[in-house]
């Protein structure tokens, strides 16, 4: 799984390890002059059964193949170490760089340590903070415009542990012991406030140095309106990639513009997007609409609800064990009628003015498994689309007649994913396997739809895009897994499902504990996890760990044809018996 686990790449081992016909040890991983800034790291490769591997002198544990995954502290700066096996040798440097800021030799500031980093904009009365890290003792000042804000020390805080650490089971905050000076100010007018001038004074001497970001005040009465161009507009909790996903807009969605943070925007209601993902109309109002009647249609495989506004204005989607929660922005309700009769899905719809310019319509289910929906602008008209419970047309003889499934082998291509000790490449294993759960799909009467059926290159977007075409009543994404460089390669195995909508987490869940369970093999565990091909949410997405290329006794497993086909057989029997439960 590459996008976050296999950070081991194929091309940097075949450079950094090519053996003649007669070597016969492999190191796989680190790759020679690897730099990481993780106190360890594990060391991945093979070499025949008889005999020892040892590193630096000392003998590593190996399976019964001769695969080895020890790890290894790391000192900073460089690591030397000797991997040997007979007269065989490798030598692998690992550079460990430090997370302790670097200053100039004279006086200064830390590199790259004064924020804003950015230009930002900010409303009339909003906080604009100003950090930087400066020698202890230091008197630290910014001067933005006529005012002058001091920055004062600031008690040792807890830095945050990577999103990727609970998968290492590593999770743990960490105490910072930089010296941090943060101050902040608000300006009332209307102004472009130019860059900040941080000022730092030690021992008599002073130094000056310009902010990188420029600071500007908006007018209330004249903020830009934007209009959402992209399919799906990413939005998020804050003004970089590092920041939790929410709802996608719908193209055409318009809304104000409230603040700005390089080239990210904020929309009235708080979210941020990339700019990219934008225009500008220049002289529109800020999107404000009524709301009255909402209606539906039901059709044979799905029901379209009709939110009639006046504007295309943001909504948001929240997903509950058997509800369904649409939110309007910038919408005042004047709703006195909505008609909805005895429906194969919906039990009661609820709306309500939860706040001025806020309205939340609630769709109650009467089954708690939600099968996908869309959610597109026509106009100004708004339409959800609620897809109804797949048919199985001939269950008696067929178990998954007329269901369609979509697998999508994982990684392909330049895209190897994951390695193995001996070089076998995920992608491989993904697709091996994918097409024997595909024959055991087919054998049940459902039809698959695969993302890939070779060794090609299938971007993420594509993947996403051929699942909201084909609308399958479930898509799994396979792989197998590794791990971040600190982590215990020796010891993490086991089978892991990733799930991030709600409508997903039953099929995580039920998957998960049925291969666990039939085939005997450890739990890596369920985990909620933002993912390209979990987020889809035309349908249940699920991605399915299988177990860790990194695990040399795992490994053993993954490449053992019968074990493959054991674990395709059960994954099939698993989806078989979730359609039952599921769909009676």
């Amino acid at each position: 799984m590459k996008t976050l686990f296999s950070l081991i790449i194929a091309s940097s081992f075949f450079t950094s390890s090519v053996a003649s016909a007669r070597e016969t040890l492999v190191v796989v991983f680190p790759p020679n002059n690897h730099q990481t800034s993780t106190e360890k790291i594990f060391f991945l490769g093979t070499a025949p059964s008889s005999g020892q591997v040892t590193i630096n002198g000392k003998a590593v544990k190996r399976s019964q193949s001769g695969h080895f995954a020890p790890s290894l502290p790391l000192k900073l700066g460089e690591n030397i170490f000797i991997v040997r096996y007979q007269n065989q040798e490798r030598q692998i440097k690992v550079i460990r760089s430090s997370n302790v800021p670097q200053f100039p030799s004279e006086l200064g500031f830390a590199a790259n340590s004064l924020t804003p980093a950015q230009d930002i904009a900010r409303l009339p009365g909003e906080l604009i903070c100003f950090s930087a890290i400066a020698p202890p003792q230091a008197q630290v000042t910014v001067q933005l415009a006529n005012q002058t804000i001091n920055l004062t020390p600031q008690p040792a805080h807890f830095e945050l542990p990577q999103n990727s650490s609970v998968l290492t089971g590593k999770n743990r905050p960490t105490v910072s012991i930089f010296n941090n000076y943060q101050g902040c100010t608000t300006v009332t007018q209307i102004a472009d406030l130019g860059k900040p001038q941080f000022t730092l004074t030690l021992n008599s001497q002073t130094i000056t140095q310009t902010g990188t970001g420029k600071i500007t005040i908006l007018s209330p009465a004249a903020l830009p309106v934007a209009e959402v161009t992209s399919e799906l507009c990413t939005t998020r909790t804050g003004p970089s990639t590092d920041y939790s996903r929410l709802s996608p807009l719908p193209k055409g969605t318009r809304a104000t513009i409230n603040g700005k943070e390089g080239d990210w925007l904020r929309l009235d209601y708080g979210v941020w997007i990339n700019s990219k993902e934008l225009k500008i109309l220049n002289g529109a109002v800020p999107p404000q609409s009524i709301i009255r009647s909402v209606s539906y249609l039901k059709q044979q495989k799905n029901t379209e609800i009709l939110f009639p506004l006046q504007a295309p204005v943001p909504v948001s989607v929240t997903q509950d064990h058997n509800s369904f929660t649409l939110t309007l922005y910038n919408t005042t309700a004047q709703t006195d009628t909505i008609r909805l009769d005895d429906h194969p899905l919906i039990s009661r719809l609820d709306w309500q003015q939860i706040s001025p310019g806020r309205v939340e319509y609630r769709f109650n289910f009467k089954k708690s498994q939600q099968w996908g929906y869309k959610l597109k602008y026509d106009n100004t008209t708004l339409i959800l689309t609620l897809r109804h419970a797949p048919e199985i047309v001939n269950k008696n003889k067929l178990p998954l007649s007329g269901i369609k499934i979509l697998l999508d082998p994982g990684h392909g291509g330049k895209e190897s994913g994951a390695t193995g000790p001996n070089r076998y490449l995920e992608k491989d294993a993904n697709l091996l396997v994918s097409k024997l759960l595909r024959d055991e799909l087919v054998k049940k009467g459902a039809k698959v739809v695969m993302t890939r059926e070779d060794d090609r290159d299938v971007s993420l977007l594509e993947r996403q895009q051929i699942i909201n075409k084909e609308e399958p009543a479930i898509a799994l994404s396979i792989h197998y897994n590794s791990l971040p460089d600190n982590g215990d390669a020796e010891n993490t195995q086991g089978f892991g499902a990733f799930w991030y909508h709600a409508q997903s987490h039953n099929l995580a869940v039920f998957l998960h504990n049925y291969v666990v369970q039939k085939l005997k093999q450890p739990s890596y565990g369920v985990y909620w996890n933002n993912l390209a091909l979990t987020r889809p949410y035309v349908a249940p997405a699920v991605l399915l760990e299988l177990g860790f290329m990194s695990n040399p006794e795992e490994f053993e497993k993954i490449v053992n044809p019968q074990v493959q086909k054991k674990m395709a057989k059960t994954l099939a029997e698993g989806i078989t018996e979730w359609f039952k439960t599921n769909n009676k």
